[in-house]
């Protein structure tokens, strides 16, 4: 397996490829580095996305879940950049239930480039966030993207809406 790790403006990630794929993408830094092209071409993409030059990825993905969460996976991919959807939302567009779609994406081992950060709770909540500093870091992808202003995040905070 090949691995890269880089530094981001929310955390360091590692970035992983198995058979010309990208497999996972970890919170922190491995000290297991062996790039390969296509490791070097997704932190080019990565970069140039939190430069914010950069709103879709086009790099070979294989999230290796079942049928169900490869399915809310696929969905979560068409949520564009700047923009947020439901639990509901997306589960309704599936055929699915939000506490499914809630599950699938606490389990998708490819953050970012499959964007989970994108999906929020209709209640005004954020739902959740499985990567590493948990909310907190959601909230600086979605300001990132535009989908929240500086100032919207931080009334999130200060609401208690962050709290896990």
């Amino acid at each position: 397996m090949f691995q890269l790790s880089m530094h981001t403006p929310v955390i360091d990630i590692t970035i992983s490829e198995l058979e010309g794929s990208i497999v996972s993408l970890d919170w922190g830094w491995s000290p297991f580095q062996v790039p390969s092209p296509l490791l070097k071409e997704a932190k080019a993409q990565l970069d140039a996305y939190f430069d914010g030059d950069l709103t879709d990825f086009d790099l070979p993905l294989d999230a290796n879940g079942t049928a169900h969460q490869n399915k809310v996976w696929q969905a979560m991919q068409r949520v564009p950049y700047g923009s947020t959807s439901t639990y509901g939302e997306l589960a309704k567009s599936i055929g699915s239930s939000g506490q499914a779609v809630g599950g699938a994406c606490g389990r998708n081992p490819i953050p970012i480039l499959i964007p989970c950060h994108r999906i929020v709770g209709s209640n005004g909540k954020f739902g959740g966030y499985s990567g590493d500093g948990g909310l907190y870091t959601k909230r600086a992808l979605l300001v990132l993207e535009g989908a929240l202003s500086i100032e919207q995040g931080y009334a999130l905070e200060h609401a208690g809406v962050l709290d896990s």
